[in-house]
């Protein structure tokens, strides 16, 4: 009984001591925060997606007051999250452009040839360290859905042709389905912009390669900036790239597009 009750009263010294010490420690080295760093934390989304750039919320948080990070920065809380970050910090109404991701690829199982039977673990990143992907098309998307698992906001699904597909009434630009594309497939637009752009990666010059490929692959004729009548196509990358401050959507390039390269936004 004595030694029952001598454990008891020891360990509630060493409680009481380690109790001591902890608050000591804190006390010591404890760090002042400003308190706008929480304002700004509950602000947030708190979707500690990283589409800030930096690691998570409270990363944010604490960038933003110290003016390493723009009031702006939160993609998945959008404008009405910027304009109460801005309130916090003081600053004058910030102007939010929300984006919304691009896959620039149109390969489905259909149209994109495979290079041989691909008997490895299933996933677009192990695919691409194996065998460059899966496809003869080097750029094109391996279609093992790395994007769709991924993404924090179920923005991306899988189709049954092979392809992801995005919705944009959930998409926030986040960037996560960018970082998990070996194939770096994702472009990411003004969610209002209007007019065409090239589903497609392939900048190969190798114009017949391109079509035995692919038949969805643009293999660099130009009728497409030929064709346009506002002349607000640029193939000079190995892609036509549209100006859309010219562009009128009036479709012209997609008719004209012998592939179906181009399609309208």
């Amino acid at each position: 009984m004595n030694i029952i009750l001598y454990t008891v009263i020891v360990a509630v010294i060493i409680a009481f001591v380690l109790g001591v010490l902890l608050g000591l420690f804190k006390k010591i080295f404890h760090v002042d925060t400003d308190p706008k760093v929480q304002l700004v934390r509950d602000a947030l989304s708190g979707a500690n997606c990283g589409g800030c750039g930096l690691a998570g919320c409270d990363a944010f948080a604490s960038a933003v007051v110290k003016g390493d990070a723009p009031a702006n920065g939160c993609v998945a809380g959008g404008a009405a999250c910027a304009q109460k970050v801005a309130e916090i910090l003081g600053q004058a109404g910030v102007e939010v452009k929300p984006k919304v991701a691009f896959l620039a690829c149109a390969g489905t199982k259909e149209c994109a040839a495979d290079k041989a039977e691909y008997l490895g673990l299933r996933t677009c990143k192990a695919a691409q360290q194996a065998m460059n992907g899966t496809k003869k098309c080097a750029f094109g998307c391996i279609g093992f859905g790395d994007c769709v698992k991924v993404c924090p906001f179920g923005a991306l699904k899988m189709g049954a042709d092979g392809l992801p597909y995005i919705d944009k009434s959930k998409c926030v630009a986040c960037g996560k389905c960018a970082a998990a594309c070996p194939k770096h497939l994702f472009k990411f637009i003004d969610a209002d912009t209007k007019g065409a752009i090239a589903a497609c990666s392939n900048r190969s010059d190798n114009k017949p390669q391109i079509r035995k490929d692919c038949s969805k692959g643009c293999f660099k004729c130009g009728m497409c900036a030929r064709k346009c009548p506002a002349q607000c196509i640029d193939i000079s990358s190995g892609l036509p790239v549209i100006d859309y401050s010219k562009c009128t959507s009036c479709g012209t390039c997609i008719s004209s597009c012998p592939d179906k390269v181009l399609v309208m936004l």
